[in-house]
């Protein structure tokens, strides 16, 4: 990251963002719509567990994350769109290069 690689900086920060996403807890369909008297108060009664990915659920969201920028990289087919693709593609290369690495430990 010290080199300044703004390809694999933008990759993990995107698929970090999509691990953080997916480990979320859903709204509540419940809690929509409650009156306020009703809420709960006090010092962490808003906090919720977060879920937990497993290890193959968390490669499973990197390969959509390289899926994705390998469909966008084919769809851009303009050459005005050249740097893009070359962005994309070695956005996916860096993500895949993760994969290999945990593949490879396995």
């Amino acid at each position: 990251m010290r080199s300044r690689d703004k390809a694999a900086v933008s990759a993990l920060r995107a698929a970090l963002a999509a691990l953080e996403n997916a480990e979320a807890v859903p709204v509540d369909a419940g809690r929509q719509g409650a009156a306020l008297e009703d809420s709960p108060v006090g010092a962490g009664t808003t906090e919720a567990v977060r879920r937990e990915l497993t290890e193959h659920g968390e490669a499973e969201i990197v390969r959509a994350e390289v899926t994705e920028r390998l469909d966008a990289a084919r769809q851009l087919t303009a050459p005005a769109h050249a740097e893009r693709v070359a962005r994309l593609r070695a956005e996916a290369a860096v993500l895949t290069g993760f994969l290999d690495e945990r593949d490879s430990a396995a």
